[in-house]
């Protein structure tokens, strides 16, 4: 499903970051965290026309969420007509976290993760800037990035990462899975080493290395490449070399999870195949965001 537009209760949603987050109140609580409590206070009360969810800050860490809604939208307050707790101490997590942009659900969504706060609970952060937001039942879709590395970090997870830090998207989390050139030339044990282009981390290799775009002279070696570096080699030299595979696209195979990889045999496209999108080797952010958004049109956020 795309994201829920149309919400008669808050409380069993997956995904909810309230956005933009001049929809949360912070507010001092004092008295006892429960639903009838926090329910009869608030409806004696009236609310800013933005306010659409309140956190409750309780004695010592003690947190709550509750959602309202008020008699009128227009005027500056208005009276508070229900309340919904959305979330209680014992399934609530307040933590300052001054990194975190609270206007970014995967952002939220990735905090969450690393404090270990799963789909039944609501993580509240105090993020960039002193501001407050939260995420409510934390199910983000889980991209597995596979990419080559070196380059250090491996260049589509940092495009990957670049893109949730701003685009309108569900919660992701990326996971990555490295293919190592190191690993892959440690495979074999030839008199010397063709790579596509330079890069580091091959140093401690036991053979001379050459760099296909450099075009050297031939020698006997063995390639660390894929379908487009053996094409570039046939036109280069007239031949063949052993060869190592390094695409990701190739080494992934079929996949099951949602899974994000590159190929250079694609030059101005995206693909996708099943769970898999596959860009191409110089991908630009753009071409990274359609591929996230095709990845994640199903999620159900709000």
């Amino acid at each position: 499903m795309s994201q829920i537009t149309q919400i008669r209760s808050w409380k069993s949603v997956k995904n909810l970051v309230p956005l933009p987050y001049r929809r949360v109140s912070v507010q001092h609580y004092e008295g006892p965290m429960t639903v009838d409590a926090i329910s009869t206070l608030f409806l004696s009360r009236e609310a800013y026309r933005r306010t659409d969810f309140i956190v409750l800050r309780g004695e010592g860490t003690k947190t709550a969420v509750v959602a309202i809604t008020r008699a009128e939208s227009e005027p500056l307050f208005s009276q508070i007509t229900s309340v919904e707790v959305m979330a209680l101490p014992d399934t609530c997590v307040y933590t300052k976290c001054p990194d975190v942009d609270p206007a970014n659900r995967s952002a939220l969504a990735q905090k969450a993760h690393e404090l270990g706060i799963g789909p039944e609970g609501t993580f509240i952060v105090e993020g960039l800037y002193d501001h407050v937001n939260f995420i409510h039942h934390p199910n983000p879709l889980v991209v597995r990035v596979v990419e080559v590395a070196p380059p250090e970090p491996p260049k589509l997870y940092g495009l990957a990462r670049q893109v949730l830090s701003y685009a309108d998207l569900p919660p992701i989390r990326l996971e990555l899975e490295r293919i190592e050139v190191l690993d892959l030339a440690k495979s074999v044990h030839p008199l010397a080493y063709l790579v596509p282009c330079r890069s580091g981390g091959l140093d401690a290799l036991s053979a001379p290395v050459y760099f296909l775009d450099e075009r050297p002279e031939h020698r006997d070696w063995t390639m660390i490449g894929c379908e487009r570096s053996l094409q570039f080699h046939r036109h280069f030299y007239g031949d063949e070399p052993p060869r190592v595979e390094m695409c990701p696209r190739r080494i992934a195979g079929e996949r099951e999870e949602p899974t994000l990889l590159k190929c250079c045999l694609l030059e101005t496209h995206i693909e996708q195949d099943k769970n898999t999108m596959v860009v191409p080797w110089g991908a630009d952010l753009a071409m990274v965001e359609t591929a996230l958004r095709k990845l994640s049109k199903e999620v159900i956020y709000a």
